[in-house]
């Protein structure tokens, strides 16, 4: 059994997704980041760099913080989505840490001076919506002539499916891409989409979102501020 500590972040799904393509027994319970769940003892046993999500494997006496850490471990405990062939495995992990160190930052940034930042974050906005449309055209370049983006489907589409979901749903309208700019990428997305396991990771996320809802709707000011790392009330 494996426990997935999170919430209904684009971090959390892609773990979800993981578990549910190799067929792991797995449950999910959700962190109250606005409460600050994730600054407690045990939180930080698991994951000192107090994110989500994190795992932890019963069976194997594993805690393990970090998304892309856990997708590495599931991969090599399941033998599934991570090729052992040299050449094959290097290029799923750099598509893997194309996300990790680029698609999430930047859309997670995007993100955030887009919904929570205090109003006159104009340079920010366009700063980081110019990244996301840089990241889109590198994805796009790579999925004209690839499937998936190291070839096969992998752990890097599961990586990087959560962050196109978000940045097409979760954006304001106004610096919200369309997709149909992005054929190739389109075409993976909707591919992704349709997978059953991609579904079923769905439905779990969107059981944790409902207590994101709650957890975000009780949150006091200054809590919402120590969540968003802003003003004096921010956490560090």
């Amino acid at each position: 059994m494996i426990t997935l500590y999170g919430m209904s972040s684009p971090n959390v799904s892609k773990i979800a997704i993981m578990l549910e393509e190799t067929g792991l027994i797995y449950e999910t319970r959700h962190v109250d980041l606005p409460a600050g769940e994730q600054f407690t003892s045990e939180f930080l046993a698991a994951s000192p760099n107090n994110k989500v999500p994190y795992i932890v494997d019963h069976a194997a006496g594993i805690s393990l913080g970090e998304s892309g850490a856990i997708l590495i471990y599931l991969a090599e405990k399941t033998s599934q989505y991570l090729p052992q062939d040299v050449r094959a495995r290097a290029h799923t992990l750099y598509w893997l840490m194309v996300q990790l160190t680029s698609i999430g930052p930047n859309f997670g940034q995007l993100v955030h001076f887009t919904r929570r930042a205090p109003e006159g974050q104009e340079y920010s906005t366009a700063r980081f919506a110019t990244e996301m449309r840089r990241c889109l055209r590198v994805l796009e370049t790579r999925l004209a002539d690839h499937a998936f983006l190291a070839g096969a489907y992998s752990i890097a589409d599961m990586a990087t499916y959560p962050w196109i979901k978000t940045i097409t749903s979760f954006v304001p309208a106004n610096v919200r891409p369309d997709l149909a700019e992005y054929p190739s990428l389109q075409r993976w997305f909707t591919a992704i989409a349709q997978r059953p396991a991609v579904i079923s990771a769905q439905k779990a996320v969107d059981e944790l979102q409902k207590f994101d809802i709650a957890a975000f709707t009780q949150a006091t000011p200054e809590q919402l501020d120590k969540f968003s790392g802003r003003g004096p009330n921010a956490r560090v």
